[in-house]
């Protein structure tokens, strides 16, 4: 495993996401400046998101073509540096313009970390994955708590401050992430997969469906809780501060559910475990908005939990489907599980609007269980992991 390679993307992954779980909280906290609505909040994090999510496939391709290099770190630079740039707008226009612009960086640093951390991982790609979105997960958890304090304290002028925490990241992916990416593992075919290649084009079209309606539910209570939570909170009268933190444990629950989930997809079925999770996830999530105390920090945690341990999952699934196309297979992917969660989140907003936030999220949190009906119908690998075919060794000074 290339330690030094999988850390830069790490961090990376940390450093942005701080960002990028703070938009919500920043556009609540902004609603008052800027006399925004629920669904204006929505519609300004679905943007942020889309722009993102979007981008990712297109980067995806560059980072094949660079074979890894520069795309990581100039896209965790060009988040850093629109995002301060949005906190001296006079007015929301303006405001949400620079934010999506600098989401494209966003959109570029994950298809290329991705491609960097699983490339890192050698034969245990699922948990090198999951390691760099262990990263990701640990920035969504502490980027709505510094936010809620930084942001919260001094007003959007703190946005440049919270910026800054990202120029190490910069300068570790320009020292660890531009050397050529490794070869792709190629795996042994094994019976099952050979008689899999020769099945109609009807198999593969329930295959992409069970696909993409998987992200989408799951994505629909993510991303949904992600952006509404801080305004639902808010309005039953917590600070800044308080719904800050009540968001940052949930989303250090779902850093700790990302890191299982890939050290059990190493090791078990994936397909068992993404359904498993998905559908044990429904109460928790759902009892996470009626408790306080002591049961609000139990019931977000497994929430947490439980909801992320597909994900690291899903993007190891799309690149085992493409090996030789790894950044535009995960751009793909991460981008649609980005755009429709957010597009899914920006939907409830203004549902929200007719019939309540507290209704809505009750909602949302049953998606997940039809996501895990839905996962039936994805790959299963009852095998442990396929026969590896013998690859070049990597350079001597790689794993170090």
């Amino acid at each position: 495993m290339n330690k030094r390679r999988l850390t830069a993307a790490s961090y990376g992954h940390f450093s942005i996401d701080i960002l990028n779980s703070s938009v919500a909280i920043i556009l609540t906290l902004a609603a008052t400046r800027f006399n925004l609505t629920i669904a204006q909040i929505g519609f300004g994090a679905m943007m942020y998101q889309m722009f993102a999510a979007m981008s990712q496939p297109l980067f995806g391709g560059l980072t094949d073509k660079l074979n890894g290099r520069w795309i990581g770190a100039v896209g965790v630079a060009w988040t850093a540096i629109f995002y301060a740039l949005a906190s001296f707008m006079p007015n929301y226009p303006l405001f949400i313009t620079l934010l999506m612009i600098g989401g494209l960086g966003s959109g570029a640093f994950h298809a290329a970390g991705m491609v960097n951390a699983s490339a890192a991982g050698g034969n245990k790609a699922a948990t090198a994955t999951s390691y760099f979105f262990l990263g990701g997960q640990v920035g969504l958890a502490l980027g709505p708590i510094l936010a809620g304090v930084v942001i919260g304290s001094i007003g959007l002028a703190g946005m440049p401050l919270m910026a800054l925490l990202a120029a190490p990241a910069v300068t570790m992916m320009i020292l660890h992430m531009n050397d050529a990416l490794p070869a792709a593992p190629q795996h042994a075919r094994s019976a099952s997969q050979s008689q899999g290649a020769s099945r109609s084009h009807s198999g593969a079209a329930i295959l992409i469906t069970a696909f993409v309606l998987f992200i989408l539910l799951r994505s629909g209570t993510a991303q949904g809780y992600a952006t509404l939570l801080p305004k639902f909170y808010e309005s039953v009268g917590y600070s800044a501060a308080q719904f800050g933190l009540m968001l940052g444990l949930f989303n250090f629950a779902g850093a700790m559910g990302t890191l299982i989930g890939g050290y059990l997809g190493d090791r078990f079925n994936r397909r068992t475990i993404m359904i498993a999770a998905s559908i044990l996830s429904v109460p928790f999530a759902y009892a996470m908005l009626y408790v306080g105390g002591f049961a609000y920090i139990a019931t977000a945690i497994l929430a947490g939990v439980l909801l992320s341990m597909p994900h690291s999952l899903l993007m190891v699934m799309s690149q085992e489907l493409a090996p030789n196309r790894r950044g535009l297979a995960g751009g793909l992917v991460l981008g649609f599980i980005f755009a429709s969660g957010s597009f899914m989140a920006w939907l409830q907003s203004i549902a929200a609007e007719q019939f309540g936030l507290l209704t809505v999220l009750s909602v949302v949190a049953f998606f997940p269980f039809f996501a895990g009906l839905v996962g039936f119908a994805l790959p299963s690998d009852r095998k442990s992991r396929p026969a590896m075919v013998a690859a070049s060794p990597s350079p001597s000074g790689a794993g170090n």
